[in-house]
């Protein structure tokens, strides 16, 4: 069993079980949060394509943690100009496990 969600404006492809980083979500840690944005569900072969969200599927999952990712560091320069900047960045995620994938028709 496994689904395709949409949330923080990417898409992932779940399965039970399964644990990912998405885009920050405003949820405490140990609390359940409903993906209700499904692309796609298939089970036992049976393959079901939203228009563009398949109607009746949800996944449900749990927030294991919030945190930051590594710093990336931006430099720019010009050369012989004495022009240069570092900037740095650290992006926020949540990470989730997926518990259970469902489908009511």
């Amino acid at each position: 069993m496994l689904a395709v969600i949409k949330t923080g404006g990417k898409q992932y492809l779940v399965e039970p079980g399964k644990k990912l980083k998405i885009e920050k979500l405003e949820v405490e840690e140990g609390k359940e949060v409903i993906f209700d944005d499904v692309l796609l569900f298939e089970e036992g072969g049976k393959l079901e394509i939203g228009e563009p969200l398949v109607q009746g599927a949800q996944v449900i999952g749990k927030v294991l943690r919030q945190g930051r990712s590594k710093k990336v560091v931006v430099f720019k320069y010009k050369p012989k100009k004495r022009y240069k900047v570092k900037k740095g960045h650290r992006q926020y995620f949540t990470e989730v496990e997926i518990k259970t994938i469902s489908f009511r028709p």
